[in-house]
């Protein structure tokens, strides 16, 4: 694996981890009232995104596992599309979706 995918897939991980640590303590109504939890969300998801879409071809195509265009897509949707953020699709990314990305993550990097 080249260093730069790896320093990328560290990025994702970081970003990953602290978006899961903004909402411990939290739940889905804090979206509605607490702006900064609100945007440190969006922030953590864009910087995931972006990361991930510095990640090389031959990267991508050797950890199939990771869902990127789903990643990347995302990443795209909050910055181009910030009037109209789905605060449920946000939430629920958080939840669901970063916890297993985080064991992948540490996984890969534990390996390389």
């Amino acid at each position: 694996m080249q260093q730069n995918d790896l320093i990328r897939l560290r990025h994702m991980l970081d970003a990953a981890k602290e978006a899961k640590s903004f909402v411990r303590g939290k739940d889905r109504k804090d979206l509605h009232t607490d702006r900064q939890l609100a945007l440190a969300l969006v922030k953590s998801i864009e910087i995931i995104g972006e990361a991930a879409s510095k990640v090389s071809d031959k990267c991508r195509d050797d950890l199939p596992q990771i869902p990127w265009r789903s990643i990347i897509g995302m990443r795209n949707r909050l910055i181009h599309a910030y009037f109209d953020i789905n605060r449920d699709i946000l939430w629920m990314t958080v939840i669901e979706d970063l916890p297993p990305l985080i064991s992948q993550l540490e996984g890969i990097i534990k390996a390389s």
